[in-house]
C-alpha cells in the first residue's frame, strides 16, 4: 500500500457510517466546535433509508431501564431538533397521532391499563363509537379491533429527514467521504483508518456508527461486543378500486405489531418483519399480509406493488443500542435494533458528553 503523504488525510473526529445516527452525531459534535468527517461508501444503501420513521415514545409500554431512559431523553430533545430542521425544510414534520390497534382482548386490556396508569402522557383509549376506530374496522373488515392513541407520537419521513440533515451538514463544512474503511488501528495517540481505495485517515477519535460492519473493523475479541443481523421487510399495497379510500385511515398506526402508513387513497405501506439473518426470504412477506384472522380481500400478494428491506443490528447479550467507549479515541454507537430515528437525539447527546473523555 502506498503510504506517501498524498495518501494521508487528517480529521479530528471521524464518524464511520452515514445513517441517521452518524449524521446526528456529526451535527451535535460540529455545534461543539469539533472538526468532523463522515465516511460511507454508499449513503443511499444504509438501513436508515429503508426505515419507516415511526417515533414510538410515549406509547412504549416498558417504562423502566435504559431503553426507556433513552426514549424519554429523545422525547425531550426532538422538539428542538425539529425546529432547527424545519427552518431548512418546511415540509419536514411529525405526522401525529400514533395509534396502536389489536384484535386480542387480553392485549387490549393491558393497553387500557397502561393508558390509565400513564394518563398524564397524552394517551387515550379509542372509544368503540369513534370514527377513527370505525374506519379502521371497516377497511380491514374486522370488528374485533380495539386500541389506544398517543397524541404526541407519530412518524417522520426518513428520506426527507436525511436530506434535510445533509443540507445542514454542507453548511457546516462537514466533509463526507465516499469510501469504505477496511481497518481501524491505533498508532500512539492517534487512530488510523485504512480505506479500501488505499488512503488513510488519521484522527484523534473514531466513532463507529456502521452497524454490523463495525465488527469487521476492530479486534472484536479484545472489546467483547457482538451484533447479529435483523432483516426487516416492508411492502406497499396498491389497489385499483375507487370504493376503497385509505386516506380515511389514520396517518400512522399499527395492527397486531405491524406498522401501517397510508400514502394516498389506494396505496399504503405495511412493515416490518424481524428476520434474524442476512438473506432475504420471500416467504416472510406473508407475515405482512396475515396479521389478522379476519382480513379484507385486498390484503394479498397480488396487490403488492413494491417491496424493500433493511438490515439492522441487534446486540447479543446486551441491551440495544450499544453506546460504549472501547478505549480512548474509539467509541461504539451501534446496535440500533429498532427505533434508531427516535433515539438519535439522545444518543448524539451521549456522544457529545462522552467525547470529553477522549479529546
Amino acid at each position: 500500500m502506498n503510504s506517501s503523504k498524498e495518501n494521508l488525510q487528517y480529521s479530528q473526529i471521524l464518524i464511520i457510517g452515514s445513517g441517521i445516527i452518524g449524521k446526528f452525531n456529526a451535527l451535535e459534535l460540529s455545534k461543539l466546535g469539533f472538526e468532523v468527517s463522515i465516511i460511507d461508501p454508499s449513503q443511499n444503501n444504509n438501513s436508515s433509508n429503508a426505515a419507516l420513521g415511526i417515533l414510538m415514545g410515549n406509547i412504549y409500554q416498558k417504562r423502566k431501564g435504559r431503553s426507556w431512559e433513552l426514549r424519554e431523553k429523545s422525547l425531550q430533545l426532538w422538539p428542538k431538533w425539529l425546529k432547527e430542521f424545519k427552518e431548512i425544510n418546511t415540509l419536514l414534520t411529525v405526522e401525529k397521532p400514533l395509534i396502536k390497534i389489536t384484535s386480542n382482548e387480553e392485549i387490549f386490556e393491558k393497553m387500557r391499563n397502561f393508558v390509565k396508569k400513564y394518563s398524564n402522557y397524552n394517551l387515550e383509549v379509542l372509544k368503540d363509537s369513534s370514527r377513527t376506530l370505525e374506519n379502521i374496522r371497516n377497511l380491514f373488515k374486522n370488528s374485533k379491533l380495539k386500541g389506544i392513541v398517543s397524541y404526541d407520537d407519530g412518524r417522520i419521513d426518513p428520506k426527507l429527514l436525511l436530506n434535510t440533515i445533509d443540507i445542514i451538514l454542507e453548511t457546516k463544512s462537514i466533509q463526507t467521504i465516499k469510501d469504505s474503511v477496511i481497518k481501524v488501528e491505533k498508532n500512539k495517540e492517534e487512530w488510523v483508518s485504512v480505506l479500501k481505495g488505499g488512503k488513510k485517515i488519521i484522527s484523534k477519535v473514531v466513532i463507529l456508527c456502521n452497524s454490523l460492519n463495525s465488527l469487521n473493523l476492530v479486534e472484536n475479541s479484545k472489546y467483547k461486543f457482538n451484533l447479529q443481523p435483523v432483516l426487516g421487510q416492508a411492502i406497499e399495497i396498491s389497489i385499483a378500486d375507487d370504493s376503497t379510500n385509505f386516506l380515511k385511515l389514520p396517518k400512522v398506526f399499527s395492527i397486531n405489531g405491524k406498522n401501517i402508513i397510508p400514502l394516498n387513497k389506494q396505496t399504503l405501506i405495511i412493515g416490518s418483519t424481524d428476520e434474524y439473518n442476512h438473506e432475504l426470504k420471500e416467504e416472510q412477506v406473508e407475515e405482512l399480509l396475515n396479521f389478522l384472522e379476519e382480513k379484507p380481500k385486498w390484503l394479498n400478494t397480488k396487490h403488492i406493488s413494491k417491496k424493500w428491506f433493511g438490515i439492522r443490528s441487534k446486540p447479543v447479550g446486551e441491551g440495544s443500542p450499544l453506546l460504549k467507549s472501547l478505549e480512548k479515541g474509539l467509541i461504539l454507537c451501534s446496535g440500533f435494533y429498532k427505533n434508531g430515528i427516535l433515539l438519535a437525539p439522545a444518543c448524539s447527546k451521549w456522544i457529545s458528553e462522552e467525547i470529553n473523555y477522549h479529546i
